[in-house]
């Protein structure tokens, strides 16, 4: 082999390498994404390997290379969708500017617009809940989810000069209250609308934190 061929494999090799990586994630993400939307659309009795590798494009043994079985797989669209929805209310509170109070809002109307109310999201969440119900593994991802939540809910009412003990306390009210609005307003779009549960939420929030 020439200096020259050596050369070039050296230099393509990264390249090589880069690109496997990133179709490896593109395959993974791809039955990620089956998995969640056939939960969404089949619900727990429908969502098999065959529907979700159709889906997804790819082979039964394809999932089999990136997911120990489909309890995996599935766990892991639960720890995938979880990670989504951080991002988002992540990005609703950067997007409120410094103030606390329009930070805390952000948050918890983030619940009632898109991408968060979409149709879709309802199927797969209550197959998840309802997974957590009887599996470990899902149930453990949940109580993490959600932990999760009600911390980073908490952080922001101590910003808004709540103590820490009560911040803890008020998290887990609105907590529940939110999610039992999103779930309402995914049920029946047209029970009182999104606008009305950010307002609902917004009274809440301000009986309960006072100035």
């Amino acid at each position: 082999m020439s200096i020259l061929v050596v050369h070039m494999y050296n230099n393509m090799q990264p390249v090589r390498q880069a690109f496997t990586r990133e179709s490896a994630d593109a395959r993974r993400a791809a039955l990620l994404g089956a998995a969640a939307a056939c939960l969404a659309e089949l619900g727990l009795a429908g969502t098999n390997v065959r529907a979700i590798c159709a889906r997804a494009g790819v082979s039964p043994g394809l999932l089999r290379h990136y997911f120990a079985g489909i309890d995996d797989l599935i766990a892991a669209t639960y720890e995938a969708t979880s990670d989504r929805m951080d991002a988002i209310f992540a990005d609703a509170v950067a997007g409120a500017g410094d103030d606390p109070r329009a930070r805390l809002s952000a948050y918890l109307g983030a619940s009632f617009r898109p991408p968060v109310t979409d149709p879709e999201l309802l199927g797969a969440w209550t197959a998840f809940w309802a997974l957590a119900r009887s599996d470990a593994r899902m149930a453990a991802i949940h109580a993490g989810s959600y932990a999760g939540y009600r911390a980073r809910l908490g952080e922001l009412l101590v910003a808004c000069e709540v103590s820490p003990a009560d911040a803890a306390r008020l998290a887990i009210m609105l907590t529940a209250m939110v999610d039992g609005l999103w779930l309402e307003l995914s049920l029946d779009a047209a029970s009182f609308g999104a606008e009305a549960a950010v307002a609902m939420v917004e009274e809440a929030v301000g009986a309960l934190i006072k100035p």
